[in-house]
């Protein structure tokens, strides 16, 4: 299955790829916004230049560690890759200014819901500091709230709740 994003209101349409011929054009029509929108099967020109990168948890772990983003009803499964610094989460949302969107539809994550600073101790060590936005419906860390004021150190598989999604940490290969 394959998704593409509306251009107007950035909502997914869901269609079975294996169905059509490369080169072979589309058009949709969206559900949410009535936009009317065509695609062509195949590579873009772009994938052509750039060596495509796949949603491999074990590449972006290699680096600073990785967020999964596990299925629900709202969205597909996701590999978010973490960087140094603040790590903003939150939902997608067109204009959205945080660093590490969740495309999903899920109504109960904010678009700004939490932070995960990614940092070394003084050993040179990775850690991963998992902090609430605030939040309108909270961020859970192993199935306790966090308060606004808390900031938690995280472990490799550490389960973090946001709305009616699951995170889980993947840690970088040290």
């Amino acid at each position: 299955m394959k998704r593409v994003r509306c251009p107007k209101c950035d909502s997914f349409i869901v269609f079975d790829e294996t169905q059509y011929n490369d080169g072979q054009s589309l058009v949709f029509v969206c559900e949410h916004c009535k936009k009317e929108f065509g695609i062509r099967i195949g590579k873009s020109k772009l994938a052509n230049r750039h060596e495509e990168k796949t949603l491999d948890e074990d590449a972006y772990a290699q680096d600073f560690g990785s967020i999964v983003v596990v299925e629900n009803r709202f969205a597909y499964k996701q590999v978010i890759p973490l960087e140094l610094g603040k790590n903003e989460f939150g939902r997608y949302i067109k204009g959205t200014n945080i660093n590490k969107p969740i495309e999903t539809r899920d109504p109960s994550i904010d678009t700004f819901h939490c932070t995960i600073t990614v940092k070394r101790n003084k050993k040179g060590e990775l850690q991963y500091i998992l902090q609430d936005a605030p939040s309108d419906t909270g961020t859970f860390y192993m199935n306790e709230i966090l308060r606004d004021v808390d900031r938690v150190n995280m472990e490799d598989g550490a389960i973090i709740t946001i709305g009616a999604t699951t995170l889980i940490l993947r840690k970088a290969h040290e």
